[in-house]
C-alpha cells in the first residue's frame, strides 16, 4: 500500500508505534462516544460509580441486544442472510467486575424471564394432568446441561441466550474428547453461529428439531485459563474464531459515595424492552410475519462491499490464527451491523421505518476491528514462539571466552566429543 499524503504517512507511523493495548483503548473511547445516549450513559455511569470496566459493559450490552433481537430481524447483503447472534467472552482477573457488568446489562432480560417463569407456574397450576405440559417461555439459560439448553431453545425457537458467570467449566468440557456434553456444546455453538438446523434424536426422551438455531453466549474467563480455551480442538474447530474477546482495557480506582442516576437505568431498560416487545409479538401464533428484513441504503451497501473485499485481501496476507479469525469477521460484520441498527432505533422502537445507513456500517466496522485487536491481545500472547536454542558454535565461542573445557560443551549440547572438538577448532 502506498501512502501519498502527509496525513496517511503520519497515521501509518502512529499505527506502527502504538501497541495493540493502546489501539484498543483508543478505539473503545471512539466507540462509546458514538453510541446512543441510553447505552453510552449506562457504560459511563457504571464505570464512574461501580468501577465496572467500560469494555466489559459494552460487550454485555451487545450480548443483551443480540439476545433480545434473535431471529426477529435479519440482513440480506452480499448474497448472504445473517442474523444478530454473537458470542462474547470477557477476560479478566478475580475482582475485575466481570459479573457485575453482565448483571447490569442483562437486568432487563432477567425481569422478563421472571415474568415468564411466574406465567409458566400459573399455567401449570391451571393445567390438568391429561393436558400437554405447557411450554415455558425463556430468554436466558444459566447452569444448564446441553440437553436442557436444546430443550429450552426448542421451546423458544427465536433465540436463547447462554449466560455463564465463569465459562471455564464449559471450556474444559469442550476440550475433553471423552465428554459427550462438551462435544455437544461445541457443536451447538458452531452450528448456531450461522443459524443452522439442530436435530435432536434420542431413544429415551422426546426427539425434536430446531429448524433455525440462534444461540448467543456471554461468559467470563480468568486470564490463566486462556490456554485451556485454545486447546484440545477449540481452536481447530473454529469455536475460538467465533468469539468476540474482551480483555480488561480500562480501570477506575476512585471510589465515590454517590449513586448512578436511576433514570439512566430506566432509559436503558426501556430501549431493551422495545426490542423484546418486537420479538415477543413475532412469536405469537397469530403473527404472520415472523422475521423482518433490515434494508440498506445504497452507500451503506457499497461500504459493506468495500470493507468485506478489504478483509479478504488482508486475510490472504495474514498469519495463521489471524487468517482464520478474519474469515469469521466477514460474518460478524453483518451481525454487528444488525446490532448497531437495532441499538440506534431501540429508543423509539420504530425499527421497520428506517434503513441501515452508512454511519451504522462505519460503527459496525469499527466494532469488528476493535474485537480483532482484542483477539490479538488475548490470543497472540499464548502463541509466542519458544526462544530458539543457541547454536553449538555460539556455545563454543562462549565456552572459549569463559575458559570452559570442551567436555562441558559436549554435556550441555549433547553432541559427541569428536564433533565438539572439530567445531572447537573451526571456531
Amino acid at each position: 500500500m502506498k501512502y501519498t499524503t502527509p496525513k496517511e504517512i503520519e497515521k501509518e507511523l502512529i499505527n506502527l508505534t502504538t501497541s495493540n493495548l493502546e489501539k484498543a483503548q483508543n478505539m473503545l473511547t471512539t466507540i462509546i462516544g458514538s453510541l446512543p445516549k441510553e447505552y453510552r450513559k449506562l457504560i459511563e455511569s457504571s464505570f464512574k460509580y461501580k468501577r465496572v470496566p467500560m469494555e466489559y459493559m459494552l460487550s454485555s450490552i451487545l450480548f443483551t441486544i443480540s439476545t433480545s433481537t434473535g431471529l426477529t430481524f435479519y440482513m440480506n447483503a452480499l448474497g448472504y442472510q445473517n442474523y444478530s447472534n454473537l458470542y462474547f467472552t470477557i477476560i479478566g482477573s478475580r475482582g475485575d467486575a466481570k459479573t457485575e457488568a453482565m448483571k447490569i446489562a442483562t437486568k432487563p432480560l432477567k425481569i422478563i424471564d421472571d415474568k415468564f417463569y411466574k406465567d409458566h407456574m400459573d399455567d401449570l397450576d391451571l393445567s390438568s394432568p391429561d393436558e400437554q405440559t405447557p411450554k415455558r417461555k425463556q430468554v436466558l439459560v444459566q447452569n444448564a446441561s446441553i440437553e436442557a439448553a436444546h430443550k429450552v431453545h426448542s421451546d423458544n425457537p427465536n433465540s436463547i441466550g447462554v449466560l455463564i458467570d465463569e465459562i471455564y467449566a464449559l471450556v474444559e468440557k469442550m476440550g475433553n474428547p471423552n465428554s459427550r456434553d462438551g462435544v455437544a456444546w461445541r457443536n451447538f455453538f458452531l452450528e448456531g453461529y450461522t443459524n443452522g438446523y439442530i436435530d435432536i434424536s434420542r431413544k429415551t426422551t422426546e426427539s425434536f428439531r430446531i429448524n433455525q438455531s440462534c444461540p448467543t453466549l456471554l461468559g467470563g474467563l480468568q486470564y490463566q485459563f486462556i490456554p485451556k480455551l485454545i486447546a484440545n480442538g477449540n481452536l481447530e474447530s473454529g469455536f475460538i474464531d467465533r468469539q468476540l474477546f474482551t480483555p480488561k482495557l480500562t480501570s477506575n480506582s476512585e471510589l465515590l459515595k454517590g449513586y448512578s442516576n436511576t433514570q439512566i437505568h430506566e432509559d436503558y431498560a426501556k430501549s431493551i424492552k422495545h426490542i423484546l416487545d418486537y420479538k415477543i409479538q413475532s412469536e405469537k401464533p397469530e403473527e404472520e410475519t415472523k422475521q423482518f428484513q433490515i434494508k440498506l441504503t445504497d452507500d451503506a451497501h457499497e461500504r459493506l462491499f468495500e470493507y468485506t473485499q478489504e478483509l479478504i485481501n488482508r486475510q490472504v496476507k495474514a498469519k495463521p490464527i489471524i487468517k482464520e479469525y478474519m474469515s469469521k469477521m466477514q460474518i460478524s460484520i453483518h451481525k454487528l451491523c444488525i446490532n448497531v441498527f437495532i441499538m440506534f432505533h431501540s429508543t423509539e422502537g420504530d425499527f421497520r421505518e428506517h434503513k441501515l445507513n452508512l454511519a451504522n456500517v462505519e460503527l459496525a466496522i469499527y466494532l469488528n476491528e476493535f474485537y480483532l485487536i482484542n483477539f490479538k491481545i488475548v490470543i497472540e500472547d499464548n502463541f509466542k514462539s519458544k526462544p530458539l536454542e543457541p547454536k553449538i558454535d555460539d556455545i563454543i565461542k562462549l565456552a572459549k571466552k569463559n575458559k570452559a573445557p570442551q567436555q562441558a560443551v559436549a554435556l550441555i549440547t549433547g553432541f559427541n566429543k569428536s564433533t565438539v572438538s572439530r567445531r572447537w577448532k573451526e571456531a
